[in-house]
């Protein structure tokens, strides 16, 4: 996880597309270290990553019991929208892939209301497995240039994705987002402001999504595994890299 604040995110970001050279961005929670604990190309994919921002609750206070003080919570979604005005100054094209058919259009269509001349470069659902790559990326290459890849088929597949099929396709910046197109659409109702300054979303989340409680229960689990392999003098599972600041 690296530590950033929103501006030398967006900074870096912006920074990656005018380099014209491939960066994926990953935005880990409890639930990516967990699972990269039992896959090792996920744990690589990760590791690789150009830019692994402060987004999940839980990773941020297992640093803090590590020792590491994070200066700024990074959520996605944030990210992401404060990212679309950035493309829309600059005349980034972006393009939306991954989530259910429609969701990434409904997404599109509101990062651009936001955002006024946002250049939406295209959408596709597509399918996240490897045998249905050179589709995928010939719906992505059809669109022309692209300075910019979301990429929501949920973890770990969308950040495979993106190690498989982001230089082939010559995409400077790739992020992986999770349900970011969910809440963008509104299919997904996010946590009000408040609830998120109390840290809570993900509890809000599981209120109103409650088919995702076993998915939640990575967070204790995550957070006894950081606090067991502490007390054993064993190297935590979390570890933070300083950018800027």
């Amino acid at each position: 996880m690296d530590d950033v604040t929103f501006p030398e995110a967006i900074d870096l970001l912006d920074g990656y597309i005018r380099s014209g050279r491939c960066h994926r961005v990953v935005t880990p929670n409890p639930e990516f270290a967990m699972l990269a604990r039992k896959d090792p190309e996920f744990r690589e994919v990760l590791n690789n990553s150009s830019l692994a921002i402060p987004d999940g609750i839980g990773l941020i206070l297992a640093a803090r019991l590590a020792g590491y003080r994070i200066r700024e919570h990074v959520r996605g979604t944030d990210l992401v929208e404060r990212m679309a005005g950035v493309c829309a100054r600059r005349g980034y094209r972006l393009f939306l892939l991954g989530a259910a058919p429609g969701v990434a259009e409904a997404a599109a269509a509101r990062l651009v209301a936001d955002n006024p001349g946002l250049e939406i470069a295209g959408t596709y659902a597509g399918i996240h497995s490897q045998e249905h790559d050179m589709k995928t990326r010939a719906a992505v290459a059809r669109a022309g240039r692209v300075d910019m890849i979301l990429v929501a088929y949920g973890a770990p597949n969308q950040e495979k994705w993106l190690a498989r099929n982001q230089e082939a396709l010559g995409i400077p910046c790739g992020i992986g987002v999770g349900g970011v197109f969910n809440f963008l659409s509104g299919r997904s109702k996010r946590a009000p402001l408040w609830v998120r300054r109390l840290e809570l979303e993900w509890l809000h989340r599981l209120l109103t999504e409650p088919w995702r409680w076993r998915r939640q229960l990575s967070l204790p689990f995550f957070l006894l595994t950081v606090i067991l392999e502490m007390a054993a003098g064993r190297r935590p599972v979390v570890s933070v890299d300083t950018i800027g600041g």
